[in-house]
């Protein structure tokens, strides 16, 4: 079975408006949005399905035992019913799936990235009353219980590495939900990336920079697979909903507009992007402007 498809235009449109209120919402819904992306990428995932998810997740949040206590506990309360009872987990396997990405397939296959994981521990244990955050480790998301670490950018020199977890617990969801030592999460960081663990690493995640790391997995995915400019084109549009987003964006999302066979859009685009380049680096700008020309020029 191939990779789900985007819905129809009509759909696409209404999911994209809906994405880009609750992006700018005073405190956006991180369930919502992530199913909105997944609305966008999956045409069968209608609003009925939304809700259902939403449901799903308030029914395991109604599973955990009431209040187990201090950050550890929570912690161990989520793996045992998420990891243990009903097996959520990750494995190699599921980076090769764009469903992977997509909170309501998560949640129907028990199986995902440790980020869409993770949004499925942060959701159920919020819920249920947990002090609950992502971190967004290097190249591996974790959730984390108890009040955020706060440590100074150097640890003390011969200061003992449990120091730098103190009251906060790590728990690695694609691991079932394994509780992770200081050095769990130091050899994580450098397996992944190759950097030593930092302290500002374990700061909490915003839900909009989680949704951001959610589209950046997607766009990567469809990267990867130049068949699919049907991912890349709507990840990107999503990216672009968002308050914060980079500038490039705009540049990628014009490219993939011509090579989509969206000349004009995509020329105009390109131009638009030329003009704010100008400003800092002109012959980038006229680099850009000979690309809106020859998008232009494939009409002909």
């Amino acid at each position: 079975m191939g990779a789900p498809r985007p819905p129809e235009p009509e759909r696409a449109a209404e999911v994209r408006r809906r994405f880009g209120e609750e992006a700018r919402a005073e405190r956006p819904d991180l369930a919502a949005l992530c199913l909105l992306v997944g609305a966008a990428g999956d045409g069968t995932l209608d609003e009925a399905g939304e809700d259902a998810a939403q449901i799903e997740l308030d029914r395991l949040a109604g599973q955990v035992p009431f209040r187990p206590g201090g950050a550890a506990s929570w912690a161990e309360a989520l793996a045992e019913l998420l990891g243990g009872r009903h097996g959520f987990h990750g494995s190699p396997g599921d980076y090769r799936r764009l469903e992977s990405s997509f909170l309501h397939e998560v949640l129907r296959r028990r199986r995902g990235l440790p980020i869409l994981l993770s949004v499925v521990w942060m959701e159920v244990a919020r819920r249920a009353g947990a002090p609950v955050y992502g971190v967004a480790l290097p190249g591996h998301f974790v959730v984390g219980f108890g009040p955020p670490t706060r440590h100074p950018t150097t640890a003390p020199q011969g200061a003992p590495h449990s120091d730098f977890f103190q009251e906060q617990v790590l728990a690695d969801p694609f691991n079932a939900g394994h509780v992770l030592t200081g050095g769990d999460a130091e050899l994580l960081v450098q397996g992944t990336t190759g950097a030593t663990l930092d302290p500002s690493m374990l700061e909490p995640a915003a839900p909009l920079d989680v949704v951001q790391r959610v589209l950046n997995n997607i766009r990567a995915w469809a990267a990867a697979r130049p068949e699919r400019t049907d991912v890349s084109l709507w990840a990107v549009e999503l990216s672009l909903l968002l308050p914060s987003h980079s500038a490039r964006l705009r540049h990628e999302h014009a490219q993939l507009l011509v090579r989509r066979g969206d000349y004009l859009r995509g020329a105009a685009e390109l131009d638009a992007y030329a003009d704010v380049v100008s400003a800092v680096d002109e012959p980038a700008a006229d680099q850009v402007r000979g690309q809106a020309r020859a998008a232009r020029a494939m009409l002909n």
